[in-house]
């Protein structure tokens, strides 16, 4: 068989797809080449653009590397600019090289559209790429730090009002993450979280027309809470450096314009000799095949295929897709002469995230709000991976949203973070925390009583038929052993024939010197033990309580620590029990942090009583004598 070179310009979701069919099908195939050219060296997740744009998770968490992607696979990868393509030759043209194809896949994506509004290219932002993402992240915090140390009080309103034009999926994603992150930009720049002001200008009646309104009304409600201020039929004529003009003559003083209004094809198609359509996307027929040319195919955002009647393929990540799979089937179909399968989209819903912690989706019927939501969108995204073959991509994704993002920036809020890394403390903290109710509930009920309760589950009834004579909290038994307590009275019967201490438990062993001295000032008379050792149970019980349920953990496992050692000298525990004293150091990491009460606890009281000693921080003080 002569040999047959594919070609794939863009590593988009299509692209990507195509080249991993193509791939796996040809793998063994010497007489099939497939080359993949972009622009990058690097495959980008479209889709959380709006993470990094707003510092949810770091620039290089959607970014992934084309030779993880493919490596181990027979496609060449190309970084380079595509300058000509000649469909009359056959041959791809670049900055720095050409490439003779026999088959074609054009995938280079779409670039927002601005319509020709005046003033967006200078003085706005767009979000279609990972350069548009951190230019915005960088520009935002930017413009913060400036506003924090602005005087003019209309300038610094400016500033801190930050637009987003367009009310589709992206621009709804965009403010739902300014809504998480104005907390963070507002902290460090110690301002008040209430002077950065959210708007979204939409030239629709209505936000987020691609759900149903059932959902979208949810997640305009969402957003209203969250203090977001929608302008509708509110159509932008044009941007200025410190403002935007309404239509209706209003002007929206603001200094950063985020403008996800319209998607158009990637412009650098005009001139590849295929027929466009609405937004200049391409023609195609029902096999992805270039209209009035052979052997080139056009995938994802770029091709236009009416699957019903004035409905092209949406642009969305499964049409996407499942337009690269098609393209991959139909050129396998062509060089193994066999049937091709005509395009037929399968979407299984939407989903829009507004925020790590809040979204709405309809999947195939089934609405979902909220955190299952989300939740669903990650799922969605972990699929996405193993539909591309990529372990290690779908590893550093959990990474990346789970684990180590801050200020509660995912659906498990920070409950998993990496950062405070306590999350792998919970089964000792709970191991640590039973240690010491076991040890409480023995002194409780008594030695007698709780063996027989721990002897097996018909002994739990046990619990609830009172506590046994042993029990510390009853009668005038002396039950810790020390030695210099047995000195007080002349011997053990004279105590009880004259009414003193009886003493129930025998000598275990001699505690070191300068203990036993000490101890000897704190328990000076068998009263005081007794008295003493009746409280020590209460404080076993609020220990592991405390530890538990992660409650003022720090306090409670260094009263861990420091009871351990003061038991184990007095020889109240036995040495085989020292293993809990580096385990309660240990938990001293913030432990109770992790699904605990001082994830919650903790950090109020960290704010109140800072405000309540040292007052609000201010970027620009103003006391006056």
């Amino acid at each position: 068989m002569a040999e047959k070179n594919i070609v794939i310009i863009g590593a988009g979701y299509a692209g990507v797809h195509a080249a991993k069919k193509l791939a796996k099908k040809y793998k063994r195939d010497d007489s099939v080449s497939i080359t993949l050219i972009d622009r990058h060296s690097y495959h980008t997740m479209m889709t959380e653009l709006h993470e990094v744009a707003a510092h949810r998770v770091e620039p290089s968490a959607i970014q992934f590397d084309l030779r993880k992607l493919f490596n181990r696979t027979k496609v060449k990868l190309i970084t380079d600019n595509v300058t000509n393509v000649d469909h009359a030759a056959q041959t791809v043209t670049t900055e720095h090289g050409e490439f003779a194809y026999d088959y074609l896949i054009l995938g280079m994506g779409g670039e927002a559209n601005d319509f020709g509004t005046p003033g967006v290219k200078e003085h706005g932002f767009t979000l279609w790429s990972w350069e548009d993402a951190v230019r915005i992240r960088r520009h935002l915090e930017d413009v913060v730090k400036r506003a924090s140390l602005e005087r003019d009080p209309e300038k610094r309103r400016a500033m801190l009002t930050f637009t987003v034009c367009g009310s589709g999926f992206t621009g709804i994603e965009m403010i739902g993450e300014l809504i998480e992150w104005k907390y963070r930009l507002a902290k460090e720049n110690k301002l008040d979280e209430e002077e950065i002001e959210l708007y979204v200008v939409e030239a629709a009646a209505s936000i987020l027309n691609m759900l149903d309104r059932k959902s979208a009304d949810k997640a305009e409600k969402y957003l209203n809470k969250k203090g977001v201020k929608l302008l509708k039929n509110s159509p932008i004529v044009e941007v200025k450096e410190d403002a935007v003009v309404l239509k209706s003559g209003e002007t929206l003083p603001t200094h950063t314009l985020i403008w996800t209004a319209g998607v158009k094809a990637n412009s650098d198609t005009e001139d590849y000799g295929v027929p466009a359509a609405r937004a200049g996307r391409l023609k195609v027929n029902e096999f992805m095949e270039a209209e009035n040319l052979e052997h080139v195919y056009v995938v994802g955002d770029l091709a236009y295929y009416e699957e019903e009647e004035g409905k092209p393929t949406p642009q969305i990540v499964e049409a996407a897709e499942q337009t690269g799979v098609t393209a991959a089937k139909s050129i396998i179909a062509e060089i193994d002469n066999g049937q091709k399968e005509a395009f037929e989209g399968k979407y299984h819903g939407t989903m829009v995230s507004i925020g790590a912690r809040y979204g709405v989706a309809n999947l195939m019927g089934l609405r979902l709000s909220g955190w299952l939501a989300n939740l669903m969108k990650h799922l969605v995204n972990l699929y996405y991976f193993f539909g591309i073959r990529s372990g290690y991509y779908m590893f550093h994704y959990i990474m990346h949203e789970f684990f180590q993002t801050k200020d509660k920036r995912n659906i498990f809020r920070d409950m998993i973070t990496r950062y405070g890394n306590v999350l792998w403390s919970l089964p000792l903290r709970l191991f640590v925390g039973g240690f010491w109710l076991e040890e409480a509930a023995s002194k409780i009920w008594g030695e007698s009583v709780w063996s027989e309760v721990t002897s097996g589950s018909a002994g739990i009834s046990r619990l609830f038929q009172g506590i046994g004579e042993d029990s510390w909290l009853t009668g005038n038994t002396v039950n810790m052993p020390f030695e210099w307590l047995q000195t007080t009275t002349s011997s053990a019967s004279e105590a009880v024939e004259g009414g003193g201490t009886e003493w129930a438990t025998p000598l275990l062993s001699k505690m070191p010197g300068i203990f036993e001295w000490f101890m000897q000032i704190m328990l000076p008379t068998p009263e005081v033990a007794i008295f003493m050792q009746k409280v020590m149970t209460f404080i076993e019980l609020f220990i592991g309580l405390a530890i538990v349920f992660g409650l003022f953990t720090w306090l409670a496992s260094a009263a861990s620590a420091g009871f351990l050692v003061m038991f184990t000298l007095s020889a109240m525990l036995g040495w085989d029990q020292i293993w809990a004293l580096p385990a309660s150091i240990a938990l001293m990491n913030g432990s109770g942090r992790s699904i605990g009460l001082d994830y919650w606890v903790v950090p109020w009281l960290q704010r109140k009583s800072g405000l309540l000693w040292y007052g609000k921080e201010r970027a620009i003080y103003k006391d006056r004598e």
